[in-house]
């Protein structure tokens, strides 16, 4: 009879930790402009040993819209509830792409982008003083297709982009660096969802891409439930801070699951 007792329980603790982690959202990031899908590394590595099923979109950046259309299609294939991360433009992305996905229960802003209908993401990083990108940049590519294609020069890409990164990590994510359109920047956002869901926000206040005045000043008008600024921090404060990340990202699901 002992031995059925302590069978029990053992499968009382192994189904209820299972039935657990079934009902955990699963987390979609979003990756932006001048990063891939692998500069979420650090913080899948976190949110998987906790027992979150996570999926790390490899975003066109051809356009928002387009973008958004890509991620949407993806939400779509997910049964499960969904905590949406964007960073940089991938803000922009998700503010779009969770519109009408009922499955999305609350975003997260990475150093990102959150506009309003009507803005770009060019006009929020120009709303107050501080970006030094501009003179970052490399000669723009054109493309055959039409349009530009915009990319960071590699000997610049550590001090702006990912300056508390360590340089020989640094100069690997300068040599895979995604490009963006140059249209993408411009291009006029057309929804908000962060206007109605549950919307957090972390970034640094060492960012060189995005004023910290042009996030706070995002993260207040979406009525941010928990906004984390994390002193000293780049652009890229999910790779060189993960920990708070994914600490951030979970609370979201947490609240989403209540």
């Amino acid at each position: 009879m002992k031995i059925l007792f302590a069978a029990l329980a053992i499968a009382s603790v192994l189904f209820g930790d299972a039935h657990a982690q079934a009902n955990k959202p699963t987390v979609v990031l979003v990756h932006g402009a001048f990063a891939d899908s692998s500069s979420w590394n650090g913080v899948v590595k976190i949110l998987e040993k906790d027992g979150y099923s996570v999926v790390a979109v490899a975003n066109p950046l051809r356009g928002v819209k387009s973008d958004a259309g890509y991620v949407a299609d993806i939400l779509g294939s997910i049964k499960s509830p969904v905590v949406l991360v964007g960073h940089s433009y991938g803000g922009s992305v998700i503010s779009d792409a969770a519109e009408g996905h009922a499955n999305v229960k609350a975003l997260v802003y990475v150093a990102a982008f959150a506009p309003d209908a009507g803005e770009t993401a060019a006009q929020l990083a120009g709303k107050f003083p501080g970006s030094t990108l501009g003179p970052t940049l490399a000669p723009p590519v054109t493309l055959s297709s039409g349009g530009k294609d915009l990319y960071i020069q590699q000997e610049k890409f550590h001090d702006q982009f990912a300056a508390d990164v360590p340089e020989a990590e640094a100069r690997l994510m300068a040599a895979g660096q995604r490009p963006i359109a140059e249209a993408a920047l411009n291009e006029i956002q057309t929804e908000a969802a962060w206007k109605k869901l549950p919307t957090l926000f972390i970034y640094g206040d060492g960012d060189k891409n995005i004023p910290a005045k042009a996030l706070a000043f995002m993260a207040a008008r979406a009525h941010s439930q928990d906004t984390a600024v994390i002193k000293g921090a780049s652009h890229v404060v999910m790779v060189s801070h993960p920990e708070p990340v994914a600490r951030l990202i979970e609370k979201a699901a947490t609240e989403a699951s209540r």
